[in-house]
């Protein structure tokens, strides 16, 4: 076969920042996906994308012909509407869990395509794997059936969303080139518009402890991703939420669940409870569906049934204990005052260097591992009460642990919280 293009010409071109061709970006995507385009020439490319950016029209296309690497998933069959969420991750997020059944119990259609964690923000597959039986890997078949009969379905992206994506992925992780917004709107996008969902409201974390740490790089990914899923014909909403502090009491996998369920009970944390709720509403607006409102929903117990169900009908067990860690350490406040501070990043790394997070693909990681906050910023606490519980199965990692917590948290006496509001920016497309 006769090669349209040459890679070399396409990366010369993006170098002496000249706009990529429709027909350019085609072959590029498509050459790399069948192996005509090496991993060291995607890679320059990728950093002159980096270095000199794309316009809208080219993240359109690129966005586009990653889309097109691989299969769209199709709902029609279901006689719900259907409607998905995606986080940009953060410390403690574990919103995707009591969302898409509340959701669900709410009259919508939750297809949630998951992934893993990778340093310190974690994956929604590892937290749900710490749940006893429950499989994240279905085939579309089962995916169906599962929203069929539950109303959401929580499960790793198939080989053949995207296929682009995964290798590119890999490929920006280890060239450092994850940072430019024209692959990160792409990459998420090219996987929400391929699983085939009518509506999406993107979380786009910022604040220390986030991805996007500077609230004006959030505002305009937030801006790329719901201009890509207009142009593809999506209902978008996005919500800019902070990340300064982590989010709930708990950053770990089963930590996290046991949060959840709280949640789903109708207790938990509030800043949990709240942006649960909120992103519900948006999901249920953007799809059109009229069904109980999300607070309600938690109230009288049928985000929980839901939850039940979906978890039981991918061979999880409710009712089954979660993994506790077999260490625990206590870290105890140094002084009486107000937290003024907690830092959402120094904790996530330090839940990661527990065991909670991995270092690199493909490693394991601990169910039990990970921090529960006693305390967060605003609240009073009393010299020698605890502040943090630190897990994990391996003793030797607490001292790593430890060093990194150093200095995340500021105790004053008649302190003031400066925090970021926890909705920064609302964005409708």
């Amino acid at each position: 076969m006769i090669e349209k293009f040459a890679a070399v010409e396409i990366i010369s071109a993006k170098r002496d920042r000249n706009e990529l061709t429709d027909p350019q970006i085609d072959w590029v995507i498509d050459a790399y996906t069948r192996g005509v385009v090496a991993d060291e020439q995607m890679s320059a490319l990728l950093m002159a994308i980096l270095l000199n950016g794309m316009n809208s029209r080219e993240i359109s296309r690129w966005t586009n012909a990653m889309i097109n690497s691989g299969e769209r998933m199709n709902w029609s069959s279901l006689d719900r509407k259907t409607a998905d969420k995606h986080s940009t991750g953060g410390v403690g997020d574990k919103i995707t869990l009591p969302l898409a059944p509340l959701v669900a119990a709410c009259g919508g259609a939750v297809p949630q395509l998951s992934g893993r964690g990778l340093g310190h923000t974690g994956g929604t597959l590892d937290k749900m794997e710490s749940i006893p039986g429950w499989r994240a890997s279905l085939s579309n078949e089962e995916m169906l059936q599962v929203l069929k009969d539950t109303g959401a379905v929580i499960c790793a992206a198939g080989a053949g969303l995207a296929p682009a994506d995964k290798k590119l992925y890999a490929l920006r992780d280890v060239t450092a080139t994850v940072e430019a917004i024209p692959l990160i709107a792409s990459s998420i996008m090219s996987k929400k518009i391929a699983e085939g969902t009518s509506a999406l409201v993107l979380d786009v974390k910022t604040g220390s402890g986030a991805f996007m740490s500077d609230p004006k790089k959030a505002s305009e990914l937030a801006r790329t991703m719901v201009q890509l899923g207009v142009d593809a014909g999506l209902k978008m909403r996005a919500l800019v939420t902070a990340m300064d502090v982590p989010l709930g009491l708990t950053a770990g996998n089963a930590l996290e669940v046991r949060e959840s369920v709280e949640v789903l009970a109708g207790g938990g944390p509030s800043d949990v409870v709240e942006l649960t709720i909120l992103l519900a509403r948006e999901m249920i607006d953007a799809a059109g569906i009229i069904g109980k409102d999300p607070a309600d929903a938690l109230k009288d117990g049928s985000a929980m049934d839901h939850w039940r169900r979906m978890v039981t009908a991918q061979g999880g067990d409710p009712d089954a204990a979660l993994p506790v860690a077999k260490e625990q350490h206590i870290v105890k406040a140094a002084n009486s005052g107000i937290i003024t501070t907690m830092d959402a990043m120094k904790v996530g790394v330090s839940a990661w260097r527990l065991g909670a997070g991995r270092s690199k693909q493909g490693e394991q990681v601990q169910a039990g591992a990970g921090i529960e906050m006693h305390a967060k910023p605003g609240e009073y606490i009393e010299a020698g009460a605890p502040l943090f519980t630190l897990h994990t199965d391996e003793a030797p990692r607490f001292e790593r642990a430890l060093e990194v917590l150093d200095g995340a948290v500021s105790i004053v006496e008649n302190g003031k919280v400066d925090r970021l509001p926890l909705v920064l920016e609302r964005i409708e497309g």
